[in-house]
């Protein structure tokens, strides 16, 4: 196989992105002959996510780490493990991982949040708005939330199994132009390099093919549920909803300086833009439960970029939930977009013509601002 070249044009600087999540596997954060953590190249780590918060960059980390950190502590057996006993080692384990994160990101006054997930809540609608809207919250306010499967309840069938995907789900989810996926190797080579001496070093890759796919390997270290062949099933993730997304070494300390400085990784190119990623997915992929009529004032505010408020929203029809994908229409009938809809169909019929002041009263409780978000909503067109 023969690998894409590259032109210098085609490496982007670490500075252009404005949302970058980052990945880190267990055998960059625990040292497994010893069992305990690598605090030194921690601390070397939290120092680059420092200078990017420091140039205004929105920061999300993907941890690993929790089973490995736990099983150092508890009295459990070396090799693999029963469910039970790694749901174990991940209980003792995360509150470890988060304390530490908080430590690290802390020395550099940076607040740290923890995240733990499971793959329904990045699948199902109304849980995906939950947390979406709790990971936009944390970085509105300047800290960097630390996400995790959470190993506790996850089971084999209902699981990521590995951290790549999930943090590539992870990045399209909060419309992040970045992800680092930090490995013990430095990018996609032609064949796997620990087998093949011939095997080449890959640093750019315009779109995943079926050839790129063939090159990835198997799983690396027994520390990391991943492999390279989940590396790239992430990056058809993150690439196709907008994200560049970077393989690069883990190793060395500061390792995103390393990167800055030329050292050898991977770009994968993103085929779209986030936001037009997310508006496509919206407008074409999603199947409306029901519809917004909305008067003329609202469609005018809608087409100057505006949310949905209430007070614009003058019918509500069909059996929709929080989250489901609606129709947003004007007064004679005709689609004016979708979006995806903050409020349950009985709600939306209460709050329908009221002003957002008036939610609370209306509803017993607060509730979001927007009957859809301009976030969320694809007008007709911007598919």
């Amino acid at each position: 196989m023969t690998a894409p070249s590259a032109t210098p044009a085609e490496t982007p600087a670490l500075s252009q992105f404005r949302r970058v999540v980052i990945k880190v596997g267990s055998a960059l954060l625990v040292d497994r002959a010893r069992g305990r953590l690598k605090a030194a190249w921690l601390a070397a780590l939290a120092e680059d996510i420092a200078d990017l918060h420091a140039r205004g960059a929105d920061v999300l980390v993907v941890s690993s780490g929790a089973i490995a950190m736990g099983r150092s502590v508890l009295p459990l057996p070396a090799g693999p493990l029963r469910l039970e006993e790694s749901q174990a080692a991940a209980a003792v384990g995360q509150i470890a991982l988060a304390r530490v994160w908080a430590e690290v990101l802390g020395h550099h006054g940076i607040g740290a949040g923890q995240i733990l997930v499971t793959l329904g809540d990045t699948e199902e609608r109304r849980r995906y708005l939950n947390a979406r809207a709790t990971l936009k919250k944390l970085l509105e306010m300047r800290a960097v939330p630390v996400v995790n499967e959470n190993d506790t309840v996850a089971t084999t069938e209902i699981r990521y199994g590995d951290n790549d995907r999930l943090a590539a789900r992870v990045a399209a989810m909060i419309g992040a132009d970045l992800l680092v996926l930090f490995s013990d190797i430095d990018g996609l080579y032609t064949a796997p390099p620990a087998s093949d001496p011939g095997a080449a070093h890959i640093p750019h890759v315009p779109k995943i093919t079926a050839e790129i796919e063939a090159m990835a390997g198997g799983a690396g270290s027994e520390l990391s549920r991943g492999g390279m062949r989940t590396k790239i099933e992430a990056a058809k993730i993150a690439t196709g909803a907008g994200a560049t997304m970077l393989i690069a070494h883990g190793g060395p300390k500061n390792p995103l300086r390393a990167v800055e400085a030329g050292a050898r990784c991977t770009w994968f190119a993103p085929q779209s833009s986030p936001e037009r990623a997310r508006k496509t997915w919206i407008a074409g992929a999603l199947e409306p439960r029901g519809a917004l009529f909305v008067d003329a004032g609202a469609a005018k505010a809608l087409r100057a970029g505006a949310s949905l408020l209430p007070a614009g929203v003058v019918r509500v029809e069909g059996a929709f939930a929080r989250g489901d994908a609606v129709s947003i229409r004007d007064e004679r009938g005709r689609e004016i977009g979708r979006g995806l809809v903050a409020y349950d169909r009985e709600d939306a019929a209460r709050i329908a013509g009221r002003k957002t002041g008036e939610i609370e009263a209306i509803l017993g409780f607060r509730g979001r601002d927007a009957m859809v978000h301009r976030d969320d909503l694809a007008l007709g067109g911007e598919g």
